[in-house]
């Protein structure tokens, strides 16, 4: 087979937090494809085809981009923050194992991006300074009783958790009932983010305790990325600026000290 396929991370927003490998492979593609949103973050290049589709056809633009790749193309698959978090990478290896043979043998890569967990992390301080996790809470995919169930299971693990597709107008009620679910378990001013859009124009950044963030489920959206603190995050007061959000490495000694014992 001649053709290959990248799967690409674009970052959270702005050019600047694309990789330049990832710009390379965009550079070098004969075809992107992607969900349309993220494929008019792409500049046009002449001799360069676009393919678009809507965000819930996965698996079809997987084996789409394959069928390109098995006919020659260069072909990269585009995909917000990192194409491994939630994203298009597992979708391509999926249609990989169930489709034609042939696939099997095309150079197919992963190049990461920034996904939005780090870049909302990075916005507000080191909240991921510990032991963290992320959940999906769409039940596209996966039955709301297992997202419960995870939840669940890590609140009471006291990981710092990082909730993806938190809302959307088909889901309104499933963030309110997440946060409810983390009131039966951390304190009410456990720190919470609400990370709107961060590394685009319209980015913002708020923090609120969880009592507060369950009150405002209903302000998030599908581009809102929500962190529950553990009980470890702190807040770092700052006189007419947003707190600094972190969560010390060390959970058995002074907020001071690393891991390692150093100041």
């Amino acid at each position: 087979m001649t053709g290959s396929l990248t799967v690409v991370g674009l970052g959270p927003g702005e050019a600047r937090y694309l990789t330049p490998a990832a710009q390379a492979a965009l550079d070098q593609a004969s075809d992107l494809i992607g969900y349309g949103p993220y494929l008019d973050r792409i500049p046009v290049r002449t001799g360069q085809s676009k393919h678009a589709s809507d965000n819930r056809v996965e698996i079809d633009r997987a084996r789409h981009a394959l069928e390109l790749a098995a006919a020659g193309k260069k072909v990269a698959v585009v995909s917000g923050g990192d194409p491994g978090v939630f994203a298009m990478a597992a979708a391509v290896f999926e249609a990989v194992e169930a489709g034609e043979p042939g696939w099997r043998e095309l150079t197919i890569t992963v190049e990461p991006g920034v996904t939005a967990m780090l870049a909302a992390a990075a916005a507000a301080g080191a909240p991921l300074g510990g032991d963290f996790c992320a959940i999906s809470l769409s039940d596209n995919l996966k039955p709301w009783d297992v997202v419960t169930v995870r939840l669940e299971a890590v609140l009471r693990a006291d990981f710092v958790i990082c909730l993806y597709n938190p809302i959307s107008k088909a889901r309104p009620w499933q963030l309110g009932k997440a946060l409810e679910l983390a009131l039966a378990v951390r304190a009410p001013d456990t720190p919470v983010l609400f990370a709107r859009a961060i590394g685009r124009a319209d980015e913002a950044l708020r923090v609120l305790t969880l009592g507060e963030a369950h009150e405002a489920a209903g302000t998030a959206d599908m581009a809102t990325l929500v962190m529950i603190g553990a009980s470890g995050t702190r807040l770092i007061a700052r006189e007419g600026k947003a707190p600094f959000v972190y969560t010390p490495r060390s959970v058995t000694k002074s907020p001071c000290a690393t891991s390692q014992g150093r100041t």
